[in-house]
């Protein structure tokens, strides 16, 4: 989902906890890969913009395929909980919920030029990222599953089922779009029919 994940701030002087150094590196990767790309990532350059030893790195990300996958994770799962967030603080009709979450979503899976993009296109070929990418799918599904549970009466576990075919419905609608088979707008309201479909039949 298409969300902003704040620039990172300076560190304090005092000593960070392994969860806050850890975070603080993430934030650092993302500024790199914005600024310079994902080429520039490496642990050593990381090192340096962090203002830290390269064991500090190494501490945390073992090698540069460890930390393109943590960022990769780490980018999606900030969007996807802010992007959740947003959607479930505040009451709508299932025809706007519907509408909203098929734009986020066919807007994030088909642009080009993130940071996200970027990183995914630095792990192609990895073994790992498949893996990885599932584990994202997966986390999509979760969301779908709690921004649509307000609005059905469906079991959790036949809604789970259902958002599991929408999540893959999205990920190919993006895909023809992204291909110029159909336009965004066109996709977007065709994928937001599914979601309304989706939770409308209680049978």
């Amino acid at each position: 989902m298409q969300t902003d994940i704040e620039s990172p701030t300076p560190s304090s002087s005092r000593r960070l906890s392994k969860a806050e150094r850890r975070r603080q590196l993430l934030d650092t990767a993302l500024l790199i890969v914005r600024e310079e790309g994902a080429d520039r990532l490496t642990l050593g350059h990381l090192a340096v913009r962090a203002g830290v030893s390269k064991p500090v790195v190494y501490d945390h990300f073992g090698t540069r395929s460890d930390l393109l996958i943590e960022l990769y994770k780490w980018i999606d799962t900030e969007r996807v909980n802010a992007f959740r967030d947003a959607m479930t603080g505040t009451e709508r009709p299932l025809e706007e919920t519907a509408l909203v979450l098929a734009s986020a979503y066919i807007q994030c899976a088909a642009d080009n030029t993130d940071e996200f993009f970027a990183v995914g296109a630095a792990l192609a070929g990895s073994n790992e990222k498949a893996v990885v990418f599932q584990e994202l799918l997966d986390n999509c599904v979760q969301m779908f599953t709690r921004v649509l549970k307000p609005h059905t009466e469906l079991p959790v576990t036949e809604l789970e089922r259902r958002c599991t075919g929408l999540v893959g419905a999205g990920e190919a609608l993006a895909g023809a779009s992204m291909r110029g088979r159909h336009g965004k707008d066109e996709v977007t309201q065709a994928f937001a029919a599914l979601i309304r479909g989706a939770v409308q039949d209680a049978d």
